[in-house]
């Protein structure tokens, strides 16, 4: 079976018919979160690139046809390689429909800033969730002087960057934040002298952005760390080929997929170190989580036994991340007793609680807590997928459930994860897309 089975410009969902165990080998595509980010990033590079290993999944589409929608040159020798040569690019603005459809469109102020000294930028779009304001972003370059970076300055949705020139400073985030972190480092390099980011996120993709960038010339320290140095160079001058990290993600979705199917599966091409807080979490609900140098394989060798109840808490990194929490929570229906997830980053991302009810889970939420009831036998149910990572969790779900389950706008979980119809079919799941006759208002991607 291939991914490409129906009209992917009319509204579809996958079928889904559960209850089998899911056996044998899934292979981690690149990171979606990297991949956007380096994308955004090698448009300041002043030279060609070659990126490897990028996620073959809509949101990359996406950035891609927004760079090229800039002037850049971009071609995909394979479905995976990127050959990209951003010296064509001809404007400083991105305010077209295609900066509305994801999130991490954002980058490209930072980017532009940084190769032009000017950005306008449509505010962007993304996964609804809760506020995600890019106040942050805006104090850093307002900082490193950028004019007309203050929200209020925001006009008609359009945010209007200009420096002249950007300069290094010391920077404060009140608060960790992935994108802030990622465009304060975009616009730093270039930045004449020194920048100083503190308070800053530690995510494994935030890491290979910095590494991307010292392999084009770039001077970052301290990526990884809560304090990240940059020192300014004129020039970037690229030539190089740089291959993306894998999706933790991703694995941590099929790690959880093996786990509630009662399956046995092995997970190839990850970084087990980037997989430990959900691994920690799985050995303490008994689980077996056995690592290679780049596998993990997944199983419960007491199928018989009760799965233990325990305690969940997202936090940015080196914490449980957030990305997770939905399948998690799904996992977490298969323990005895009550277990606890606490949502500490978004204030919205228990959105999803009412399709799994209808799934069988007993959920109750409490603000940002949700007290998770078991032991859950789901049944199979026609659920909606309200964003990414919640249609992740749907299919997790399904994929246990006995009977056949639809999960609509499936559209949304394709934009972050590659194949995942022929990768979960190759490991026993019956699953396909089918077109449905529903009308769907998705804008977010």
């Amino acid at each position: 079976m291939t991914d490409n089975t129906v009209d992917k410009t009319r509204p579809y969902a996958y079928k889904i018919t559960g209850g089998k165990a899911l056996k044998g080998d899934i292979e981690i595509s690149g990171s979606k979160n990297a991949a956007l980010g380096i994308i955004a990033a090698a448009m300041m590079v002043d030279g060609p690139c070659t990126l490897e290993n990028v996620p073959d999944i809509s949101d990359v589409h996406v950035m891609v046809d927004l760079c090229r929608s800039l002037g850049a040159t971009i071609e995909a020798p394979d479905i995976h390689t990127l050959v990209i040569d951003p010296r064509t690019i001809n404007t400083y603005k991105a305010s077209g429909a295609l900066v509305s459809k994801i999130r991490a469109s954002y980058y490209l102020m930072g980017a532009l800033l940084s190769r032009s000294g000017q950005a306008s930028i449509r505010l962007p779009g993304g996964c609804n969730f809760g506020q995600r304001p890019i106040d942050l972003h805006l104090k850093a370059f307002r900082l490193m002087g950028a004019r007309g970076s203050r929200p209020t300055d925001i006009d008609n949705g359009i945010v209007n960057l200009k420096a002249d020139p950007l300069h290094g400073a010391n920077i404060f985030f009140d608060i960790v934040s992935v994108g802030a972190t990622i465009n304060a480092m975009l616009a730093a390099c270039k930045a004449q002298g020194k920048t100083v980011i503190n308070n800053a996120a530690r995510e494994p993709h935030i890491v290979d952005v910095a590494n991307f960038l010292n392999a084009m010339g770039a001077r970052i320290k301290g990526a990884g760390t809560d304090t990240i140095k940059i020192d300014g160079v004129p020039v970037l001058p690229g030539n190089f080929t740089y291959s993306i990290i894998p999706d933790q993600i991703e694995a941590g979705t099929y790690m959880i997929a093996a786990a509630v199917t009662g399956g046995d599966i092995t997970i190839h091409n990850l970084i087990p170190p980037h997989m430990d807080p959900l691994s920690a979490k799985m050995r303490e609900m008994g689980y077996t989580i056995e690592e290679g140098d780049d596998t993990i394989r997944v199983y419960n060798p007491y199928p018989d036994e009760e799965l233990y109840a325990i305690n969940v808490k997202t936090s940015p990194h080196p914490g449980f991340p957030t990305d997770l929490q939905p399948q998690t929570v799904v996992l977490l229906c298969k323990a005895a007793g009550m277990s606890r997830m606490h949502e500490n980053v978004w204030q919205s991302r228990f959105q999803y609680v009412p399709e799994l009810a209808k799934m069988g889970a007993n959920i109750t939420v409490y603000d940002r807590m949700a007290l998770v009831n078991g032991v859950t036998d789901f049944k199979s149910a026609t659920v909606e997928a309200t964003d990414l990572r919640a249609g992740a969790a749907l299919v997790c779900a399904a994929l246990a459930a006995e009977g056949t389950s639809f999960i609509n706008n499936a559209q949304r979980i394709d934009r972050g994860y590659e194949h995942i119809v022929s990768k979960l079919t190759a490991v026993g799941a019956t699953i396909e897309r089918v077109n449905v006759d529903y009308t769907s208002e998705d804008t977010e991607a």
